[in-house]
């Protein structure tokens, strides 16, 4: 990384806030999936919602391939699944757009790439893939958190142009776990505290120790832009900016959360050396290899 940059974190003991440099909505010649009244709301609260999106029949199709997956991958023991500490189950898969065809297709499918597209102003690749799985009864909170942060140290993604999109295979309503996002938290860059130790994904992906927000400095976001719920019917998709502060609770209801999540990132974009000389995180997880603008397409049933 150069001395101009601007989003410095994990380097001493001190937490800090500093406004962001760089524009939320990408004004370019892409401008497929999305309208200018919904390019306002993302810009000024770093999220939007489209309901409905996908119809009941490609979420029952996208729904049976997760449980599939999960299933094959709880009992192949694969680094690309991430299992839950206490209960032992699948919590995540990372890379599917790579190593599930149904994903593969999904990731181009127009309806959530050209909205990708069109926010950033750019062709886009998937920098990460994964499926988020909420069990019924155990799953467990994941804490508040910039995106950016992460990638920014632990994968060198130099700019904060890219976004997140999570497709809801299931309902997700105010009691099971869903996505908890703070409006507005994206124009702020929260500079956290500590170093990162070496192979710190093997253990952040359960529970985050590092990149973690400075209490005071959560607050102060939350005042700000209070905090809203992502619930919505399967079939809907939520997009968000990579430095929106989000989280979400447990989910000790009987009713399981499962979402696809897909990180669109500009090819303008791509992955430099991780912040402070660490190692980078493997490609599972941060794509660097044979990166190609993603073509448009539909998903296939």
């Amino acid at each position: 990384m150069q001395m101009s940059n601007p989003y410095l974190t994990r380097r001493n003991d001190s937490a800090a806030i500093v406004a962001r440099v760089d524009p939320v909505v990408y004004e370019e010649s892409i401008t497929q999936g999305v309208s200018e009244q919904q390019k306002q709301d993302y810009a000024k609260n770093g999220f939007l919602q489209i309901d409905h999106l996908f119809s009941a029949e490609e979420v029952k199709y996208l729904l049976d391939e997760l449980h599939q997956m999960r299933q094959d991958f709880a009992v192949q023991q694969r680094p690309e699944a991430i299992i839950e500490r206490e209960s032992q189950e699948v919590r995540s898969i990372f890379n599917v757009h790579r190593l599930n065809e149904v994903f593969k297709n999904l990731v181009s499918d127009e309806r959530v790439l050209n909205v990708a597209r069109s926010l950033l102003g750019s062709e886009v690749y998937v920098h990460q893939s994964r499926i988020n799985y909420k069990p019924g009864l155990h799953g467990k909170e994941f804490f508040w958190h910039s995106d950016f942060e992460t990638w920014h140290s632990e994968d060198g993604m130099p700019r904060m142009r890219a976004l997140s999109c999570s497709i809801l295979l299931t309902d997700n309503s105010e009691h099971n776990g869903p996505l908890l996002v703070i409006p507005g938290s994206h124009k702020h860059y929260i500079s956290c505290q500590g170093e990162t130790p070496d192979e710190h994904y093997k253990k952040s992906l359960k529970k985050q120790e590092y990149g973690v927000p400075d209490g005071s400095l959560l607050e102060y976001l939350a005042d700000m832009g209070g905090i809203h719920s992502c619930t919505g019917l399967a079939g809907s998709v939520v997009f968000f900016d990579c430095n929106l502060m989000h989280g979400s609770n447990s989910n000790i209801t009987p009713f399981s959360r499962s979402n696809i999540f897909f990180v669109y990132n500009s090819i303008d974009n791509q992955l430099q050396q991780p912040l402070g000389g660490i190692k980078p995180r493997p490609e599972f997880i941060a794509a660097r290899e044979d990166i190609d603008a993603i073509q448009p397409n539909n998903l296939e049933l």
